[in-house]
């Protein structure tokens, strides 16, 4: 392990219809990230099954007794890593989420987040989307320890939203991780201006993980990206299948926050950011 951080593995796969393949592939790249020195490992949103208001009802697993729990849940135990296991639809007591887990090098489930801002939009001559048509939102700020760092997870468009960032920021998190299928119309204007901005906001790393683009359906932008906490751009995948990596130095989030000590320097006696649960 690096002295003051880890190596970490973005994932950025192809998915299809068939959720088998899906898996099976998911764990062969997580096994060749493994391979070269990954001990964290992220996968993209939806990398089970295909992204699509359509699709989530029918690919919806339980946690943690489903087939894609238990591939994560085996890999991590298998290759001795943490997981985050991007996103897969999630059935809880009849309701569905897209859902975020992460995963112990034992195995076991450490972290569980649902998307909290679902995706409603309408751009004339862009997408038309509507997530609640169909999901339902999570309500919970979901953080989890390794090596000594706090991480906080995020799901796509959860991105925009600065709020949650200084959040997880309050929470002492040094790694926000926001598994994202931005489109074709808002991946070129805003996937990597969003992830440098809440970077140099909150003076921290964030991971964006994408799958890889395909060529029917919902088409993903892809560029899965690492940016550090000077808000630079450390690593980028292209468009398609691809494994990306970095090695993290944790220091860099205590050098710029002792240089530029924003967070410090904040007006709360003026304005705050508060959880209201």
């Amino acid at each position: 392990m690096l002295q003051n951080g880890f190596r970490a593995a973005l994932v950025q796969c192809l998915v299809g219809k068939d959720r088998l393949k899906n898996l099976e592939n998911a764990s062969n790249l997580i096994h060749k990230a493994k391979s070269n020195g990954a001990q964290l490992v992220a996968l993209p949103e939806c990398f089970n099954s295909p992204y699509g208001t359509k699709f989530f009802d029918e690919y919806a697993e339980s946690i943690p007794d489903g087939p894609t729990s238990k591939m994560l849940s085996e890999a991590a135990k298998k290759h001795s890593i943490y997981i985050i296991g991007g996103t897969f639809p999630e059935r809880d007591d009849n309701k569905l989420y897209n859902t975020c887990t992460v995963w112990n090098p034992n195995g076991d489930l450490i972290a569980k987040f649902r998307k909290m801002h679902l995706f409603d939009i309408d751009i004339p001559g862009g997408i038309t989307f509507k997530e609640s048509d169909i999901l339902c939102s999570g309500r919970d700020l979901v953080t989890f320890e390794m090596f000594g760092v706090t991480v906080g997870l995020g799901i796509c468009y959860d991105l925009r939203f600065e709020e949650l960032a200084k959040l997880y920021r309050i929470k002492g998190c040094k790694l926000l991780v926001y598994p994202g299928a931005f489109n074709m119309t808002t991946g070129p204007l805003h996937w990597e201006l969003l992830q440098r901005s809440r970077a140099l906001d909150n003076q921290l790393y964030v991971f964006a993980i994408s799958p890889a683009r395909g060529e029917h359906g919902y088409i993903a932008w892809g560029h899965s990206q690492v940016t550090d906490p000077w808000g630079k751009v450390v690593a980028q995948a292209k468009h398609g299948e691809e494994i990306i990596y970095s090695d993290l130095d944790f220091t860099e989030c205590d050098k710029v926050r002792a240089q530029i000590p924003i967070f410090d320097q904040r007006r709360t006696d003026i304005y705050d950011t508060v959880c209201k649960i």
